[in-house]
């Protein structure tokens, strides 16, 4: 498993900040996102690439994990550590390794995102509150993350899982495939069940099942909040000042939308069930337009005399607290 450097895929050098991570991942993706980019052919990849990336250096202590182990990663885990696997009573006679889920192999096994079985071994990474008592009575079922589009999530989606068993005994490599559902309004941290895809049984019995814990694809321009949306909205001053109306992204079609005149900067403008489904109940959330006043990085001469001239007859003060 070759190690790979989410630095050099978002391109950015090893002492950023978390802002200048976030701006480098929101540039990246709105180049690269399937329904955006100009050159479609390797899109898809390339996108999920960088999510991985901004998912481990987005997070202060994935990134802390990561910086720490580097390249010697696959050589640095230590039995019963935070991110180590638990095993049961039994033998470790297979090996899982998971194809579908959306992470790639390095960071399923750097982070616990891939699911060793056998014996009842599973990864620590798991959102079953009972994790440690299914280990200690030596369950068979494993778990895995799944990376989940918001794009899934309004319509939901089939994947095709591929689940590769190696078997230490016989060394023999099992592989199995299958179409898996993503049910529209999932939810991140829900638990998609794959019945029988776990280990099989140490005793005979019938396999465990597997488990995959949703994780939310980030998004070039929205972010979700349970089934709401919020959307990073620029206004030119004069749009906040006069008023507008204003075309907004939506995960379906645009939608246009009225600017009050004298809107301030922060002000959340709800686009009412344009968010997610909630789970199965046919209902959505809202769409929130996050107003931002941006300012000219440019000007001409003409301009800054128009603005000029404004400043001569205006009575505004912004540092005035009863303006």
């Amino acid at each position: 498993m070759e190690f790979r450097d989410y630095y050099e895929i978002l391109g950015i050098p090893k002492d950023a900040s978390q802002d200048e991570i976030r701006k480098k991942f929101r540039k990246l993706a709105r180049k690269y996102h399937p329904d955006v980019a100009k050159v479609k052919q390797g899109s898809e990849t390339k996108f999920k690439e960088i999510n991985e990336a901004y998912e481990v250096l987005g997070d202060p202590e994935k990134r802390k994990k990561y910086d720490a182990l580097g390249p010697n990663w696959n050589q640095a885990s230590a039995p019963n550590s935070e991110d180590s696997y638990y095993g049961a009573s039994g033998s470790d006679d297979y090996e899982y390794q998971f194809k579908g889920t959306g992470f790639s192999d390095f960071f399923e096994q750097m982070f616990g995102a891939g699911a060793r079985s056998g014996g009842g071994s599973y990864s620590r990474f798991t959102s079953d509150p009972n994790h440690g008592q299914r280990a200690a009575t030596a369950s068979q079922d494993a778990y895995a993350d799944i990376l989940v589009s918001l794009e899934e999530v309004m319509n939901g989606a089939e994947r095709t899982l591929q689940l590769k068993q190696i078997n230490r005994a016989t060394g023999q490599i099992e592989i199995k495939s299958t179409r898996i559902r993503i049910p529209k309004g999932i939810s991140e941290g829900q638990l998609v069940r794959c019945a029988g895809l776990g280990s099989p049984s140490i005793n005979g019995g019938p396999p465990g099942d597997l488990f995959l814990n949703v994780k939310l694809e980030k998004h070039p321009y929205f972010q979700a909040i349970d089934s709401d949306l919020y959307y990073h909205l620029s206004l030119a001053p004069w749009e906040a000042v006069l008023g507008a109306e204003v075309t907004v992204k939506s995960l379906e079609s645009p939608v246009k939308i009225k600017i009050p005149p004298l809107t301030e900067n922060g002000t959340e403008l709800r686009i009412k069930n344009k968010g997610l489904p909630s789970g199965s109940s046919g209902s959505h959330g809202d769409l929130y337009a996050v107003i931002h006043i941006a300012t000219p990085t440019q000007t001409s001469e003409q301009e800054n005399d128009q603005w000029r001239k404004l400043a001569e007859v205006s009575s505004f003060n912004p540092r005035n607290p009863e303006n």
